[in-house]
């Protein structure tokens, strides 16, 4: 079923960034205009905590589930065999992951702002990390920090396809001494 492949046209990968936009602005626009003025700052809190546990998420997802079960670890070899295809999560499975396995149990033991919030820090997490990926393999730039992330991945890719993990932030590689 196309909704489920794994390779995209342009317009689909397109689409999956128009769509994660549109949800960013209309989660963070909820929160803005019709959260409770008083919870701002736990608010603001709760989302830097869903962006940095989203960097703990991606690296023990490309650690653990893309290099290490299968059928995740075939799906992504084929991201390794052809790293400038548009292989990437279909839409329908990141977003139904998200929402079951981050906004329900969070709605469940709080309330909705405090799910809405950490929702918003995952995927503004989620969002960066389809940005700098797809910067990665597709973009050209003397910018310092693009450059450093560009060979980071690249050592992933090509040369410790058992290292360097991270792709946003190489943090949790540095804490795991996946640096290598």
């Amino acid at each position: 079923m196309v909704l489920f492949s794994l390779e995209h046209s342009k317009a689909a990968y397109r689409a999956d960034f128009a769509l994660y936009g549109i949800a960013l602005v209309a989660l963070a626009s909820y929160l803005l205009l019709d959260g409770p003025r008083e919870r701002w700052p736990e608010i603001v809190a709760i989302v830097g905590a869903g962006l940095v546990a989203w960097t703990a998420i991606e690296y023990a997802m490309h650690r653990f589930l893309f290099h290490g079960l299968q059928p995740f670890r075939r799906w992504h070899a084929l991201h390794h065999e052809r790293p400038s295809a548009l292989i990437f999560t279909p839409t329908i499975l990141s977003a139904t992951l998200i929402g079951v396995l981050v906004f329900l149990p969070a709605v469940v033991l709080r309330d909705v702002w405090f799910a809405c919030a950490l929702t918003l820090g995952v995927l503004i997490g989620y969002t960066a990390y389809g940005v700098a990926h797809h910067a990665a393999h597709h973009w050209h730039s003397d910018n310092p920090w693009l450059r450093r992330h560009k060979r980071r991945h690249a050592l992933h890719h090509y040369i410790a396809q058992r290292g360097w993990y991270g792709v946003t932030s190489g943090f949790w590689d540095h804490v795991f001494g996946s640096n290598h």
